[in-house]
């Protein structure tokens, strides 16, 4: 049985997704996948996913573009 850390699920999400994005996994301009196929890739609810990507979005890290995507900036 593994230990979760204590905190919210999306902030976990977005700071896997912001040290994909340091790393360079994840380039500049690089779309991300939307809400339903991050929830999966990252085993979390589409909801979490959604609010995941507002943080990053917060962060300054990513741009969503109506009926385009999200893409990194």
């Amino acid at each position: 049985m593994s230990e979760e850390p204590i905190g919210y699920v999306y902030v976990r999400v977005a700071d896997q997704v912001e040290a994909e994005i340091r790393s360079g996994r994840l380039p500049k301009g690089a779309r991300l996948p939307n809400e339903r196929d991050m929830g999966a890739e990252y085993g979390v609810a589409p909801g979490t996913a959604r609010r995941a990507v507002q943080e990053l979005r917060d962060r300054g890290l990513v741009t969503t573009l109506p009926n385009k995507g999200t893409y990194v900036l």
